[in-house]
């Protein structure tokens, strides 16, 4: 080939480059999609269940914790080292050298349960020889990554002290290195006071801001000092309850119809010895021994017990799902001989939360400040046993009792039955898929052809995983909308959804992705958060008839509903459509069976989640990268001409008069483009 130079190489550069932006303008055009969408308003399907879509709480990557559970103080029992001692009192440091304390642990509590408790010996003094740091010594705690510790706000510290002299004691919240204080008080006790173990609680008002603060004990009289059981907690909970006021807020946003908990994995254990108990997170918090979570690898005091999982389905008007451990870990089992013991101690649980305040065990929540029962409607025998080889006799054993005890109890079974019948009885079974972007899109259609007859499918746990997840990318969100849209519109056979894992604190992320990121004070949702917003008015919707014709059908997946809102006391119509397509989508939306001028134009809005980038997240620093975005509609009417962008999931509410007439809702289940 020959070369060109100058001003010649130059104008053909430019021809050819004008050329081929014409050509790829043209490509372009040519590429875009049609598509046309049909909507019969006239002919309902059928009423979507009210319990359709919730969320999933587990201990996992700190979700309760240092999460959602408001308690500052980690390992605030000192039992986090075990019940032998000395032993690690782990992430409790002293404050002062060695040549003024010494801190220890030993066996001296006043709680059975958890009888660690930390001795602390104070070898200076303000007078003599070896006088103390201006500033005192003593043990500071950095919470779980730091405590947020905001101007202003109130937070309230409970510890239990002991000693054999007078104490004159300095609590205080501080910056990371001690240099500040942010919030300060004295505890003066005589020796008669401390002489036995002694609780005190300080309320204390920060006078500045630190988001990576620390609670420290500290003194500068010598003598030994023992302390056991502390808890600082911000008075500023949800609804009082002792939850994180903005992490629990971004669960109200989704509206859960359900809360699924504690787990997961978490409910069964590495080992039996460590799988969750019931029973050993309810009474007083400080008589809680706490367990060490060996799935996930570390400890919780459990304060975030049974009752409060409870009190947060209440608080967020959902139902609990309480999903117990029937005698199977990831590594031992229980043979179906000797599982009574375990089934007795579900039925406790059941009455516990159900029974009256004059039971056995109803009395005990109602000591714990809830007389009334809790609307417990549902249960799951395990979570993912159903191939273990105890699980079906094991299984069997708990659903009698059950059922005979509680007759309208719902039980869920581990073992899938979207394919297959089921060998054994059970009112819903549990579905889970972890799956790559376009596995997951396709399973838009996975229970299309499900049976019609039997138990109910519960999907407690997706998400779009490996490399297209990143740490929440829109491609994973836009997957998971395409799986919702047909979970929607198989909501005759699908009971449930939710997606997993619910939370993950950045500094122990030991799952990707997860819904909500947080910090000691900051928060975000992924994708896959706020692209559960746009199903949030499904439950107990009206599903209507749709058909789909495209160019490329096999990219887009729609839904459409009714629903009321009872705030603005409106009707609307909501379509959902999901192009998972790199092209641009000419949409005609035609709706039949409407009065004439029935929808209402003002206030009629579209509202899209997209971005630049497949793969774009949100973080700390840009949190509202990608979320939906709404727009007021210019024009709203039973035709219309829209355009889907590329890899985008579009959400349009028309509001609709109330003079529209309906046929009767259509029971039997059809089939969709």
């Amino acid at each position: 080939m020959g070369s060109c130079k100058g001003r010649l190489c130059f104008l053909l550069y430019v021809i050819l480059g004008l050329c081929g932006l014409y050509k790829s303008f043209v490509v372009g055009a040519d590429t875009n999609q049609t598509a046309q969408l049909f909507v019969n308003a006239s002919q309902e399907l059928w009423r979507i269940p009210e319990t359709l879509f919730g969320i999933f709480f587990e201990e996992i990557n700190h979700a309760g914790a240092g999460g959602i559970w408001a308690e500052l103080v980690s390992n605030r029992g000192f039992e986090a080292g075990g019940p032998n001692t000395p032993s690690n009192i782990d992430p409790w440091s002293p404050v002062g050298n060695l040549s003024y304390i010494i801190v220890s642990t030993d066996r001296t509590s006043c709680f059975d349960r958890n009888k660690v408790a930390l001795r602390m010996e104070v070898l200076c003094d303000s007078k003599g020889s070896n006088i103390c740091p201006s500033g005192g010594v003593g043990i500071y705690n950095p919470g779980y990554w730091g405590m947020n510790i905001e101007q202003g706000k109130t937070y309230k510290v409970v510890l239990y002290v002991r000693s054999l002299d007078s104490v004159d004691i300095v609590v205080s919240f501080a910056s990371s290195d001690g240099s500040r204080t942010l919030a300060t008080d004295h505890i003066r006790l005589t020796a008669s006071d401390v002489l036995n173990w002694k609780k005190v609680e300080i309320l204390m008002v920060a006078q500045s801001t630190d988001h990576n603060a620390r609670l420290q004990l500290t003194t500068t009289k010598k003598g030994i000092i023992w302390f056991d059981q502390v808890s600082a907690m911000p008075l500023d909970t949800y609804k009082g309850h002792g939850f994180r006021k903005e992490l629990v807020d971004m669960l109200a946003r989704l509206k859960p119809q359900f809360i699924r908990f504690p787990g997961g994995c978490f409910v069964e254990g590495e080992w039996l010895r460590n799988a969750f108990r019931w029973k050993e997170t309810i009474g007083p918090w400080e008589e809680r021994p706490g367990h060490f979570g060996d799935v996930w690898m570390y400890w919780t005091d459990d304060g975030l017990g049974y009752l409060e999982f409870l009190q947060l389905a209440e608080d967020l008007g959902a139902l609990p799902i309480w999903v117990f451990n029937n005698g199977i870990s990831h590594n031992d089992q229980v043979d179906t001989s000797t599982v009574f013991p375990f089934v007795q101690d579900v039925l406790d649980s059941i009455e516990f939360a159900r029974g009256d305040p004059n039971s056995t065990w109803g009395s005990v929540r109602a000591a714990m400040g809830h007389p009334e029962p809790f609307d417990l409607r549902y249960v799951a025998a395990g979570n993912e046993d159903c191939w273990k080889k105890n699980y079906r006799g094991n299984y069997i054993e708990f659903y009698n009792a059950i059922k005979n005890a509680y007759p309208d109890i719902n039980i869920i079974s581990n073992c899938d039955g979207s394919s297959r019948k089921l060998d054994h009885p059970a009112d819903l079974y549990d579905f889970h898929i972890y799956t790559s972007a376009n596995n997951m899109f396709s399973m838009g259609h996975q229970f299309d052809h499900t049976s019609r007859a039997g138990p109910k499918a519960f999907v407690s746990e997706y998400a779009v995983t490996g490399k297209d997840a990143g740490t929440g990318s829109l491609l994973a969100g836009l997957a998971e909308a395409g799986f919702l849209i047909g979970i929607e519109r198989n909501s005759d056979v699908v009971h449930m959804a939710s997606y997993a894992p619910l939370f993950v604190n950045t500094n122990d992320r030991r799952w990707n992705p997860d819904a909500i990121v947080f910090n000691s004070w900051q928060q975000y949702g992924t994708p896959s958060y706020w692209m559960q917003t746009f199903f949030r008015e499904s439950s107990g919707a009206t599903l209507l008839n749709t058909t789909l014709q495209a160019s490329s059908p096999s990219s887009l997946i729609t839904s459409a509903i009714t629903w009321d809102d009872p705030v603005g006391n409106n009707n609307y119509l909501r379509i959902k459509i999901v192009n998972f397509g790199s092209s641009i989508v000419n949409l005609k939306i035609s709706i039949d069976g409407l009065e004439p001028n029935s929808i209402v134009l003002s206030g009629s809005t579209k509202v899209v989640l997209t971005s630049n980038n497949l793969m774009d997240e949100n973080s700390f620093g840009a949190p509202n990268k990608v979320v939906p975005i709404t727009s007021q509609l210019q024009t709203a009417g039973k035709d219309m001409d829209v355009v889907l962008s590329p890899r985008s999931f579009t959400s349009f509410d028309l509001i609709r008069t109330s003079d529209l007439r309906f046929k009767e809702v259509e029971s039997v289940h059809q089939s969709f483009i």
